[in-house]
């Protein structure tokens, strides 16, 4: 391959990922200012309070893993802080390590749901 077609071929990478990552964030600004809406700026499992700039700790935690799944009732969304809300996705993987062992890990992904998923075919 000559260095243009690396180079175009890099560029294209570049600009599916911009794209893509453009979306997912038009996605979840919606979803987030509806649960900002419809349910009390308070961290689901720790009870702190959010007003002002710390509001920006408080994230939408879907449910199932599921961020495609976003009913208007926000019955797949809770309000988690920051902090809870990473705890809240290694919780699961620190659980699957203990009760399995790390070789049963080699097979299946540790969250449900992956935003880059469908990356590889847009290449194709």
């Amino acid at each position: 391959m000559t260095d243009s077609k690396n180079n175009q071929d890099v560029e294209k990478r570049e600009r599916l990922v911009a794209e893509m990552r453009q979306e997912q964030q038009t996605r979840q600004a919606g979803y987030r200012e509806q649960a900002l809406k419809l349910f009390p700026l308070v961290c689901g499992r720790c009870t702190r309070e959010f007003e002002g700039k710390k509001l920006r700790e408080l994230t939408v935690h879907h449910i199932d893993h599921n961020h495609d799944n976003n009913p208007p009732d926000g019955s797949n969304w809770e309000l988690l802080c920051i902090y809870c809300h990473d705890h809240e996705h290694t919780r699961g993987v620190q659980e699957d390590r203990g009760a399995e062992g790390p070789a049963a890990q080699v097979d299946r992904p540790s969250l449900g749901h992956s935003p880059f998923a469908a990356l590889g075919d847009k290449f194709k």
